[in-house]
């Protein structure tokens, strides 16, 4: 049970130190509001993290699109007006990834951890949180790999039981045995560079490798979930997506357009993407590649990708349990619980998808429980923003079919018909739906005085 001690402001609680958990925990912190950061691991792991430091990634490295006058530069933008730290630490931690911001991984948790442990205002405790109480100011940021126990502490206080879905992690490559004769770098319509490498396929070599990854053994749901798995949409296993057609990949992670294979000098059948890991160049994930295939079979599909005949693989994609809860039945915009105002949600066991995601909603997470401790009103972003239209999502979405959601510009209310009269091409609409997002997300930190420094200024 988290201990309730008080001091002159109430202490906040935060429950997990992944992305939104330790943004939740910075955000309270440098408000001047006392945080016990709670994180299990090292003393308990699950199945997918490898270290105990904070904001580990255990997916893909990359934080989506940097580019001007996309959705999700627009999120990025927000973060950085509300001093976020970990999109500050992002920047500090990047590696060359096109037009994306992708980041060194494990560079990149030990900056975060290295802040927030010499941050005077924060206790970080290892330990597992088996017991909520809603009389505390808590943040429950559990990832999607929440405790067995509290778990079950969060189905006691929600109602919610047995609401998860499977998410899946990409393989990763040594970069030392990839084959440059096959593959070759470049970027997507020579945007950013050479920082992926293509490995181009043949419609030969595309349907060898197609018909054996369709037949390749999965491995078996965890017991006694065998009716119940589900995935996201968007973030299919590979051997799903090519169940649903023979071409269903060459139209998503393995489109060839905007790449030349500079031997052939044609854009070739298919192609397979890797994208840089780290600084050092030693390890690639292979983009979109996530799966629930054996290791043994794997290997064997994966090494029919041109290029990777010899690869050797520093992790296997896999798949791992996601648990969310239901949060247009359970949540406000604020985040907090409608029931329990003193509980507030962050991250994906909210029912977000994407790193950046998390770090928004940790962000709102830890502003807003820093105000209850300071007896302020709490605020919700303004629903034109980026991190408003997450907030009004898991707040209003339809509770009968609830899917995790990304940040996307049908995320975005449209605009008005008369000002889509005028801005007939998509890009301009996508311009001005980002211009009119952060002036909003400005104007409302102004409005409820919480116009921020950059997280820099608050460095102890």
């Amino acid at each position: 049970m988290i201990s309730a001690a008080m001091s002159e402001t109430e202490v906040i609680n935060v429950i997990g130190g992944g992305l939104a958990g330790s943004e939740a925990a910075w955000q309270a912190a440098r408000r001047g509001v006392k945080v016990r950061l709670y994180e299990m691991r090292p003393q308990r792991t699950t199945g997918a993290h490898r270290t105990g430091n904070l904001a580990e990634l255990v997916c893909s490295n990359s934080l989506k699109s940097d580019e001007a006058s996309t959705a999700p530069r627009l999120l990025k933008d927000e973060l950085r007006s509300g001093g976020s730290l970990l999109i500050e630490l992002a920047k500090i931690a990047a590696v060359p990834a096109g037009s994306a911001l992708a980041v060194d991984r494990e560079k990149f948790s030990a900056l975060v951890t290295e802040r927030l442990e010499h941050h005077p205002n924060i206790e970080i405790r290892r330990e597992e949180v088996t017991a909520i109480s809603d009389q505390e100011i808590t943040v429950i940021a559990a990832g999607p790999l929440a405790s067995p126990a509290l778990a079950r502490a969060i189905g006691d206080l929600t109602g919610e039981s047995g609401l998860y879905f499977f998410d899946a992690l990409s393989p990763i490559v040594d970069g030392e045995t990839i084959d440059f004769e096959r593959a070759f770098r470049a970027a997507r319509y020579g945007k950013g560079g050479d920082d992926y490498v293509n490995c181009p396929m043949t419609k030969e070599e595309y349907d060898r490798f197609y018909d054996a990854l369709v037949i390749a053994e999965s491995v078996k749901p965890h017991d006694g979930m065998e009716d119940e798995e589900k995935y996201f949409e968007g973030c299919l296993p590979i051997e799903e997506l090519g169940r649903r057609g023979r071409d269903t990949l060459r139209f998503g992670p393995m489109k060839p357009v905007g790449l030349i294979d500079p031997r052939t000098g044609r854009e070739p059948y298919a192609c397979v993407q890797l994208r840089l890991e780290n600084l050092m160049a030693g390890a690639y994930n292979i983009v979109g590649f996530q799966c629930h295939i054996k290791y043994g079979d794997q290997k064997r599909v994966l090494q029919l990708i041109p290029g990777l005949e010899n690869a050797e693989f520093i992790r296997f994609g896999q798949m791992h349990r996601n648990t969310f809860v239901c949060s247009p039945k359970l949540l406000r915009e604020t985040l907090q619980m409608r029931d329990h105002p003193r509980v507030l949600f962050a991250g994906q066991i909210s029912g977000i998808e994407g790193y950046t995601e998390a770090m928004a909603t940790g962000m709102i997470a830890g502003m807003n429980a820093a105000r209850l401790a300071l007896g302020l009103e709490v605020a919700a972003p303004p629903r034109e923003s980026a991190t408003g239209s997450l907030t009004f999502y898991l707040a209003n979405a339809e509770a009968s079919n609830f899917q995790p959601a990304n940040t996307t510009f049908a995320l975005l209310p449209p605009l008005e018909p008369e000002t889509r009269k005028h801005a007939r091409r998509k890009i301009d609409r996508h311009r001005i739906q980002v211009e009119r997002g952060l002036k909003a997300f400005h104007e409302w930190l102004d409005r409820i005085g919480e116009a921020a420094p950059s997280s820099q200024a608050q460095t102890v």
